[in-house]
């Protein structure tokens, strides 16, 4: 039988998904299951942890059910999974917290950590803390938690839960532990001194085994091939974090591409031979040797289109295709110089956790899409902030390749093509993630001799977008003044911060 099929499997921050890959990059079938989001307190976002491979299982099943294709035809097997945030198994490898990436509980502590030693962790890591960097809110476990601290006995991410169901194997791969700020860099290794900078001196043993994304982590036991209908044997590849992940899908590759996310989070990288030592930038990610991603993200894109729709279009559950509603609102609104602004900081921005969402300049005349258009672009405006500190950084961009869910919209990825200034290309794919996890199980089972190949066969041009003269300039005029609204607004989201302590 010939093994001439790739599974990806994208574990995201609510959805996990299964995609079943030819060799060409084709997507032969795919299966999502959504997952349940815990907010315990304000500023707390967590996730059952044994429920992520309860939902791998349903989604490797339905995608293998969907494709009616021969379990035996997988060749090998890639992952994808959102970084940072917070999982742990305790010491018998049983499920113990999982925190999200969105999570804000210990800002205080980021802010105390980064004024103490945020040099100094810079200087190893290439990365200051920030509230739901894994280490630091490891060290909040520490302090506030120390019982469930004291349980623990492995470190892992959001796809080593599902590689450790699938083959009995704990291990990370350096993608993931690099973006979390916990590899010294450019070495890609654990360093004693850098945890112990975070207070984690004690916490060495936690750390699984480090792997290069494209290793095999180990092959399916038996009864993950029971629950899952997958072939026992068939290799799990490490994978990647999903920024760089999605990169790869959509088809960047080479040094002076950039990759931008519309996803949960606004992730705006440039691939390099080397990172960019500068303070500025958010992490520098390693995925390979003279491989990095250097990066300035945060979490400020579609998870504020989520959170609208999940909060008002889906109330009473009247809309059958909630994003296709929105999209058809934001089609329906006239453009006018005056019409709202949209600070997308639901869940905190780059410059602090205690920045806030809002709408600026409504009246009686606007309806919900221009509510929904001021989102799309205050989304498009922090895209290209980020940006902007990438250049002024030293990151050379020569094109610009849009990835991420918000790339579904119609309207959307012409917005960001016209509010960045930059041609935008949208790779054929649409579940970039699971493909990027697809082509490191290429890359692992000997399939495509390296990353480059990969890319180059199994990824294709969707379209390309130019920017329009006319609303760039009309953004470009906006932006000026959203910038000037962002500085404005910043002594009174201090302020509503500080009424919120004790």
């Amino acid at each position: 039988m010939e093994h001439d099929l790739l599974l990806g499997i994208d574990i995201g921050n609510t959805v996990v998904k299964a995609v079943l890959f030819d060799q060409a990059g084709r997507q032969i079938a795919r299966h999502g299951v959504d997952g349940v989001t815990l907010k315990p307190a304000p500023g707390m976002v967590e996730r059952p942890v044994a429920e992520l491979w309860a939902n791998a299982r349903a989604a490797i099943a339905g995608c293998l059910d969907k494709a009616g294709a021969d379990p035996g035809q997988i060749a090998a097997i890639g992952l994808a999974g959102h970084g940072n945030g917070l999982y742990l198994l305790d010491k018998a490898g049983q499920p113990l917290l999982g925190i999200q990436s969105l999570d804000t509980r210990a800002a205080g502590l980021a802010t105390e950590l980064d004024e103490r030693a945020g040099a100094a962790l810079h200087d190893i890591c290439l990365q200051r803390p920030w509230p739901s960097q894994t280490p630091v809110l490891l060290a909040w476990l520490k302090t506030h938690r120390p019982e469930i601290y004291a349980q623990a006995g492995t470190l892992c991410f959001a796809k080593d839960i599902v590689s450790w169901q699938l083959t009995g194997v704990r291990s990370s791969d350096v993608s993931d532990m690099s973006g979390a700020g916990m590899l010294h860099l450019p070495e890609a290794r654990y360093d004693a001194d850098l945890m112990a900078l975070y207070g984690l001196a004690e916490a060495m043993p936690l750390l699984p085994p480090l792997l290069q994304p494209t290793d095999t982590v180990g092959h399916v036991t038996q009864d993950a091939a029971q629950t899952t209908g997958l072939r026992v044997g068939t290799p799990v590849v490490a994978g990647f974090f999903d920024v760089v992940a999605s990169a790869l899908g959509s088809g960047v590759v080479q040094p002076g591409q950039a990759s931008v996310v519309l996803g949960s989070w606004s992730v705006n990288q440039v691939f390099a031979k080397a990172p960019l030592r500068d303070p500025r930038l958010f992490m520098v990610t390693a995925f390979g040797p003279e491989r990095f991603a250097n990066m300035d993200n945060s979490a400020t894109s579609a998870a504020n289109l989520e959170w609208y729709v999940r909060t008002l279009i889906e109330r009473g559950g009247h809309h059958d295709d909630p994003f296709a509603q929105v999209n058809a609102l934001v089609g329906q609104a006239p453009v006018a110089a005056d019409d709202p602004l949209f600070h997308p900081f639901l869940y905190g921005s780059r410059q602090g956790a205690h920045r806030r969402g809002n709408f600026f300049g409504l009246a009686g005349w606007h309806d919900e899409g221009y509510l929904l258009r001021a989102l799309y672009e205050g989304v498009a405006f922090e895209h290209r902030r980020h940006l902007a500190v990438l250049r002024a950084a030293g990151a050379e961009i020569s094109t610009v390749v849009l990835s991420g869910g918000g790339t579904r919209s119609s309207y959307w990825p012409q917005m960001m093509a016209d509010v960045l200034g930059l041609s935008v290309t949208l790779g054929q794919a649409e579940e970039t993630g699971a493909l990027g996890g697809a082509m490191a199980a290429a890359v692992g089972a000997g399939l495509y001799p390296d990353l480059e190949n990969a890319v180059a066969a199994m990824t294709q041009t969707r379209a390309s977008l130019s920017p329009d003269p006319e609303r760039q300039a009309l953004h470009d005029r906006r932006y000026a003044l959203w910038t000037h609204l962002t500085t404005a607004m910043e002594p009174l989201w201090s302020n509503l911060a500080a009424m919120g302590q004790p």
